[in-house]
């Protein structure tokens, strides 16, 4: 069984899903928990982007970090992921170079194409159209950040011949993250020394995060010395795996909390897929999903064993909790990111891993 690397990071994932609050106060809420986030031993914030859906209420990724950029001052930020296909890739290059420019630097790159086909018809893209649209998309969006000129003739992006003054904070860009819950994306992800995050949907295709992380790092090993890989600015990146997290004084606390917000997280998980087909996309059965460890539930102690029994098992280098979903309140979310960061990281920074602060690679 592989062991934990030394040199683990902790950072946030958040879908920021519907919880029954207005609007402008559910934000506030999730602005609050960046702030106290930006205190601790954090290294990364990442939203996910959604349409269409009460499983994500920030359509727009950038516009949500940009206020989170203002309010934070060591905390990185990045979309995990801008939806490159619902995008015009020169407005996403002038989108991330602004960003990149209010955080001063702090901006890390996730890029995808998406995979909920309802959520991508909202925009008139088909699903099975969006992995050539993503890579037409790609070259260019990368071609903008690196010269600040669009050049290119293609199938999906056409006349675009033309110029931005901007460029991003960091050269040739900000570091380059593809989430994906698919093992054939695994090989190129890798050759490219792109960041990656794992999470419970790699069950549905049969295979575990530690299977794939180590698939990842066979597949680095062999292309570190390749000259052109999209992500070789980056020395280390993160392989990282993604998990709820409820941390209260005690595991009965922590439990009841847990299955209470875990119930209303997936009627927003699988609001679209029973609208449109009528069936479920991932089993809404809170009780297996918390003993299958996707959710990492309990007291300090508890939780801090689950953390390190996660990383020793899945092998990588970054660990995403999900520490505010469902009907979590403010108070209960804010509590439970304060117990992790006080009485779960320090003691596995002492084991070995850097507190999440720490960043080599600026």
């Amino acid at each position: 069984m592989p062991t934990s690397p030394a040199g683990v990071r902790f950072g946030i994932f958040d879908w920021i899903d519907a919880a029954g609050h207005e609007l402008a106060d559910h934000y506030e809420r999730r602005l609050r928990l960046i702030e106290l986030a930006d205190r601790s031993p954090f290294w990364c914030y990442h939203v996910a982007e959604h349409h269409g859906t009460p499983l994500g209420l920030v359509p727009s990724p950038n516009v949500f970090l940009a206020a989170a950029a203002s309010r934070t001052r060591r905390l990185r930020l990045g979309p995990l992921v801008n939806v490159l296909p619902l995008y015009d890739p020169a407005r996403l290059v002038e989108e991330i170079c602004m960003l990149d420019h209010l955080s001063r630097g702090r901006l890390e790159l996730g890029l995808g194409r998406g995979g909920v086909p309802g959520e991508l018809a909202l925009y008139g893209v088909r699903a099975e159209d969006t992995r050539e649209i993503f890579r037409e998309g790609l070259a260019l969006v990368l071609q903008g950040l690196r010269e600040g000129r669009f050049d290119h003739r293609g199938r999906w992006f056409t006349n675009r011949a033309g110029s931005t003054p901007l460029r991003p904070f960091q050269r040739p860009y900000p570091p380059l993250w593809y989430p994906t819950s698919f093992p054939d994306s695994v090989p190129w992800i890798a050759r490219e020394g792109i960041s990656v995050l794992f999470a419970f949907l790699l069950t549905r295709q049969r295979t575990t995060a530690a299977e794939q992380v180590e698939r990842y790092r066979r597949v680095q090993r062999e292309h570190a010395a390749d000259p052109d890989r999209l992500n070789g600015h980056v020395a280390e990146p993160c392989v990282g795996v993604c998990h709820h997290v409820v941390v209260a004084e005690t595991d009965a606390e922590a439990h009841v909390v847990a299955r209470r917000a875990l119930r209303e997280w997936f009627a927003n998980f699988n609001h679209l897929w029973l609208r449109e087909r009528g069936t479920e996309y991932f089993p809404s059965d809170v009780d297996a999903f918390i003993d299958a460890g996707h959710a990492l539930v309990g007291s300090p102690e508890t939780v801090r064993e689950q953390v390190r029994r996660v990383l020793a098992e899945s092998g990588g280098n970054y660990f995403a909790g999900v520490f505010a979903f469902g009907d979590l309140t403010a108070e209960e979310s804010l509590r439970s990111l304060d117990l992790f960061a006080r009485r779960v990281i320090p003691d596995l920074v002492a084991a070995g891993a850097p507190p999440g602060g720490m960043d080599e690679r600026a």
